[in-house]
């Protein structure tokens, strides 16, 4: 199997030099490149076209949301996987990076093990998103309650698909949202755990994705999760 390749984008040297490190004690990763700012980025996406971009959002010259826009606008990079570095309580563009076309979210204070699951995860065509993000992500949303929606520019076929979920596959979207097991969600709505899983695999099978993460995703993209 060929190894991962990897592209590294932050503006501070000592970050990008700590995830390299990260990145090549393990096996199965080849850090072909490293960029100071999203211009930079995306031109050696370009010019590398690396399996996964680990990208961080605040740049100079071009921020990790603009980067993101123009990778996915590309269709030499539009397939490349993206995953976001960010420190979660501070970042207030964790949202528009997840809406311009983000597979998933990396805090920086991450770990070895944490960061090759991710990586290896978003190379493979999955998204990557803990219990952690999906909290932040979602506390951001409600945070922005008073907003435009998310979903006010989501295709019709996303609000198809999310149209076609019955009330009890949105609430159980909602919860795997904030983390809960299939246990939890057995739990939380006093039915079995196999009802529980069959709820969710319901819910992932109209949204078309694969995995927990991708649901969140798809419903935070469509505007599911902003509603009350």
């Amino acid at each position: 199997m060929s190894a991962v390749r990897v592209l590294v984008v932050d503006d501070q040297p000592m970050i990008r030099s700590g995830i390299r490190a990260l990145l090549e004690t393990g096996e199965g990763v080849d850090v072909v490149g490293e960029a100071a700012d999203g211009h930079r980025a995306v031109g050696m996406a370009r010019a590398l076209v690396p399996d996964v971009i680990l990208l961080d959002l605040r740049m100079p010259v071009l921020d990790g949301v603009g980067a993101i826009v123009q990778l996915r606008s590309d269709p030499t990079t539009a397939g490349i996987g993206i995953l976001v570095l960010t420190t979660f309580d501070t970042d207030q563009n964790v949202l528009a990076a997840l809406k311009a076309g983000a597979n998933g979210f990396l805090g920086k204070s991450a770990d070895h093990e944490e960061l090759m699951q991710a990586v290896n995860r978003v190379a493979a065509g999955g998204a990557s998103l803990s219990a952690v993000a999906t909290n932040t992500v979602v506390g951001h949303l409600a945070g922005t309650a008073n907003k435009p929606p998310l979903h006010e520019q989501a295709s019709a076929e996303d609000l198809r698909k999310v149209a076609s979920l019955t009330s009890r596959e949105r609430e159980v979207v909602t919860l795997v949202a904030r983390g809960l097991s299939n246990d939890a969600i057995a739990e939380h709505l006093f039915i079995s755990p196999m009802t529980a899983k069959t709820h969710v695999n319901r819910a992932m099978s109209k949204l078309h994705v694969s995995d927990r993460a991708q649901l969140v995703i798809a419903a935070l993209r469509a505007g599911l999760l902003g509603e009350d």
